[in-house]
């Protein structure tokens, strides 16, 4: 195993203190599901409360460093300082409705070197991931050219090359977040071709799954970067490949993503690229 770094063993505590309590709100939720206001208004401070679990951690622990927040928005850092993108709770559909799939996901980014501010906002690679599961206490981790890693394990994209042997994850327009008409597309050029499609909630677990070789692929459209910044290095350290749906890397892919296996992307690509020409 590679030596863990200060970088991700401050992330890890973050996400695993966050997730802690995450657990015990989620214990609270089936018994809300009856009550008369009932638990929207519990998961929402659940996922303020992780946010600020998270952001009390990594502030004291990397002073001087910016942040992007789901809920907290854009805190801006010291000049020439790194950034940490959070997802406090990727999931929280399933979160309110008693369903054990969802995650904390942190990303730190990078400041580019050369700081032109017109590529990425200035921003560069991201560095360090934790995809934390809580139910399952899963910790997929990632940093820059050392690997991709479920707790100790070294994780490695799926072998699999036929499309036909293949299980593709998504995400699923709805509540007017994504497209609609372009999921549609994709979904009818791939579906006769794949084992199977899964649709389970959370794009940062999504990604990590691919990472450890549990999908060949996924893709979506309509999300945010702390949806993907993490899962996005995950499975580029695990060997895949990350692009938008013309191909295209770039160190967050979020309002676009297909992430693949090193044997299937071309394929899958291909049949998107020609599936949104029509």
């Amino acid at each position: 195993m590679a030596a863990v770094s200060g970088l991700i063993r401050v992330m890890e505590k973050a996400a695993r203190k966050a997730g802690q309590r995450l657990r015990r709100d989620f214990g609270e939720v089936e018994h809300l599901q009856v009550s008369r206001k009932g638990p929207s208004d519990f998961v929402s401070k659940a996922d303020q409360a992780a946010e600020r679990t998270i952001w009390d951690e990594l502030k004291v622990a990397r002073p001087g460093w910016g942040f992007v927040m789901e809920e907290g928005g854009v805190i801006e850092g010291e000049p020439g300082m790194p950034r940490f993108i959070v997802d406090p709770l990727d999931g929280t559909s399933n979160f309110l409705h008693g369903i054990p799939h969802f995650s904390v996901s942190i990303a730190a980014q990078e400041p580019r070197l050369d700081g032109n501010k017109s590529i990425n906002g200035g921003w560069g690679d991201v560095i360090a991931a934790i995809v934390y599961q809580p139910i399952t206490d899963e910790s997929f981790w990632a940093e820059k050219s050392r690997g991709a890693w479920l707790q100790d394990r070294r994780l490695r994209v799926s072998a699999r090359r036929h499309l036909d042997e293949a299980l593709i994850a998504t995400g699923i327009p709805f509540s007017g977040r994504g497209d609609m008409g372009q999921w549609t597309k994709i979904y009818h050029a791939l579906g006769p071709d794949v084992a199977g499609i899964r649709r389970f909630g959370s794009a940062a677990l999504d990604l990590a799954w691919v990472a450890a070789g549990r999908y060949e692929g996924f893709w979506e459209g309509g999300l945010s970067p702390w949806d993907t910044a993490a899962g996005c290095l995950l499975v580029r350290e695990a060997g895949g490949f990350v692009t938008d749906w013309r191909g295209r890397s770039q160190a967050v892919c979020d309002t676009e993503i297909l992430a693949a296996n090193d044997g299937l992307h071309s394929k899958l690509h291909k049949l998107v690229a020609n599936a949104l020409k029509t």
